[in-house]
């Protein structure tokens, strides 16, 4: 079995960590923007959610299987993130999850009815798992972050566009979005979880609260 790192390519496969109670499936998609898309599998109950159907059907849904697909979670409203949507859900009847400011906007995007509009504190069940929904704002009004809470070991944390190893999301040079998404990020995430929780981003590699932690201030002192 392959070992977990992170790292995966566009074309170059999936690659899966096996924790006691879930099982999260990493695979990029989409050659131009290396999206990455997140297949977490209850190991009690087979049931399955996806984090961002990016792009890519053809990659995605082999993923999926004939397990079924209980929900979609799309991070926020940035086309990139959400450009299978339509095909994944059509295919499966998954249900779609997205932060509630964000969730119009995703709608209009991709004709597809966001089904739960969630926010700080709601939860999105993975069969006997649960994913608990951080909403952090600024890469967008509505951009959700979930952590899953593994009882047998450290804090797993899904970040969007909103974390990334080496500082937070793209804020487009507006210097209120960015205060208050690198307010967001220490407050709700820094603040809160520990040094070994490991966060799972929107594109590129993974990356641990702690080693990130160091570098809060020099982030916010350049202002991106």
């Amino acid at each position: 079995m392959v070992t977990y790192t992170g790292e995966v390519e566009v074309g170059g496969g999936a690659q899966t960590r096996e924790l006691e109670h879930l099982t999260i499936t990493k695979v990029a998609v989409d050659q131009k923007m290396s999206n990455n898309a997140y297949l977490l599998r209850c190991t009690g109950t087979g049931d399955q959610v996806l984090i961002d159907a990016a792009a890519e059907p053809e990659t995605l849904l082999p993923l999926v299987g004939d397990a079924g697909l209980a929900a979609v979670v799309t991070t926020h409203q940035h086309w990139d993130h959400h450009g299978a949507l339509k095909d994944v859900v059509e295919a499966t009847g998954a249900q779609t999850v997205a932060g509630e400011p964000d969730a119009d906007a995703i709608t209009e995007q991709t004709q597809v009815t966001v089904d739960r509009r969630v926010g700080d504190g709601d939860t999105v069940a993975v069969g006997d798992c649960t994913l608990e929904v951080i909403r952090v704002t600024g890469h967008t009004p509505g951009s959700i972050c979930l952590l899953y809470t593994d009882p047998s070991g450290h804090p797993h944390l899904f970040t969007g566009d909103s974390l990334f190893p080496g500082g937070v999301g793209n804020t487009f040079g507006d210097a209120a979005a960015f205060q208050q998404l690198v307010d967001d990020v220490e407050n709700k995430l820094f603040a809160r979880l520990p040094d070994d929780t490991w966060f799972y981003p929107g594109h590129g590699n993974d990356s641990t609260l702690g080693v990130e932690r160091p570098h809060l201030q020099e982030w916010r002192e350049r202002g991106w």
